[in-house]
């Protein structure tokens, strides 16, 4: 006659020994699957955002923002409108540095970072966009600030002068 007390016992002991920790690694295996899938997503929304901003220089080629060099004599509304244009990226940048940017990342977070790192690097070696820095970077949030002025340092090969508070 079987002891069904026992058997039950035992298959309990089977559950909580096998059982437990096999549901625990899979609810760990699934909550990372969908905090890399959030990161990407946050990922691609910033990329969707860089490329409307990318529209938007496209909408006023006039003033060349996508040259090597600045546009020599802007009209005071020329200024008025890269200034804006500015202001948009650095917005755009410090969105992407809170969402994105971690002292210690993964390959993959470092893959998707290295890109707005590269965003910033090519747009700091535009003198009109380095030398608005100080005024663009107003009440950003001090990392934010931090970092974007070492990239400009870096980039430039000279010191930053800030006047952001």
């Amino acid at each position: 006659m079987i002891d069904w007390q026992v058997t039950w016992e035992m298959a309990s002991y089977v559950v909580t020994v096998v059982g437990l920790p096999f549901a625990i690694l899979v609810f760990l295996k699934q909550e990372r699957a969908e905090r890399e899938n959030e990161e990407e997503e946050a990922y691609l929304l910033l990329a969707n955002a860089y490329n409307d901003f990318l529209k938007i220089v496209l909408q006023h080629s006039d003033l060349q923002l996508r040259t090597a060099s600045a546009l020599p004599d802007p009209t005071p509304e020329q200024r008025e409108r890269m200034l804006v244009i500015f202001d948009m990226l650095i917005s755009l940048f410090e969105r992407a540095y809170l969402v994105a940017y971690k002292p210690d990342m993964s390959p993959e977070e470092r893959r998707r970072w290295n890109s707005w790192d590269d965003y910033m690097r090519e747009w700091c070696q535009r003198d009109d966009f380095f030398f608005a820095l100080p005024q663009l970077l107003r009440g950003e949030d001090p990392d934010f600030q931090q970092y974007i002025q070492r990239v400009a340092q870096e980039e430039r090969g000279s010191v930053f002068v800030s006047d952001a508070r």
